[in-house]
């Protein structure tokens, strides 16, 4: 019997050597474990023609040899992975615990990102910290997790100029996303904290501190705890 891809999934050509799945058109929990859900079936029962896999908010970049394989070829052994996700039961998410400096020299655009939202240092220290986010995908650099559930409150355009060099451990919000830079890189989110965890060691058999799935809190610490961490 034939298996045709539920409404509400669709594929699309992305190039001459991948496909884009798409889970819906909105961010929500219920899409991203449809995504997780998804990505444990192809690691339980890989496909063989499949080189890599990009999870994103709403969609899985599906990478293929395009010299053995058509899309149409690729569509019709994934299609019967989407008619079986309900059959996946997702474990229970890890809960990660970030801790964070905030303010000073550790967050330079905290006073300003209050400010334009007319609210005090304390209440973006408070709403950030007191949310639990979920790591919807990890990418632009490794270990660099996009972590959705920001309070609305705190919603904040990216800054208009990009710093060329963001410290490791930074803090940020980006529109309605925050998150944690692993390494020094350019960036325009705003900084409004940094953290004493590194995020990101090559080295590790669990390279990034953070996974697709997980949860995380944010704990506030003082700089003289921050300053006890890193020289442990």
């Amino acid at each position: 019997m034939s298996r045709h891809i539920p409404e509400n999934y669709r594929l699309q050509v992305a190039s001459d050597q991948s496909l884009l799945v798409y889970f819906g058109e909105k961010i929500s929990l219920e899409t991203h474990r449809q995504i997780i859900r998804f990505l444990k079936l192809l690691e339980a029962e890989p496909v063989g023609a499949i080189l890599n896999i990009h999870p994103a908010y709403c969609s899985v970049l599906v990478n293929f040899d395009a010299r053995k394989f058509t899309h149409n070829e690729i569509e019709s052994q994934l299609t019967p992975y989407l008619t079986r996700l309900d059959e996946v039961e997702l474990p229970k998410p890890r809960l990660r615990t970030i801790p964070v400096s905030y303010g000073g020299e550790f967050g330079p655009d905290i006073e300003a990102l209050a400010s334009l939202h007319k609210i005090s240092v304390e209440d973006v220290i408070r709403w950030h910290s007191s949310a639990t986010y979920t790591v919807y995908f990890l990418g632009f650099v490794p270990g660099f997790a996009y972590l959705g559930g920001l309070p609305e409150q705190l919603t904040t355009p990216r800054l208009a100029t990009p710093r060329k060099k963001v410290p490791a451990g930074s803090v940020a919000i980006g529109g309605g996303q925050t998150g944690v830079y692993p390494v020094p890189t350019p960036g325009g989110w705003r900084l409004i904290g940094q953290t004493p965890l590194q995020l990101f060691r090559p080295e590790a058999k669990e390279q990034s501190f953070l996974a697709i799935g997980d949860q995380v809190r944010f704990e506030p610490i003082t700089k003289e705890k921050f300053a006890e961490w890193v020289e442990a």
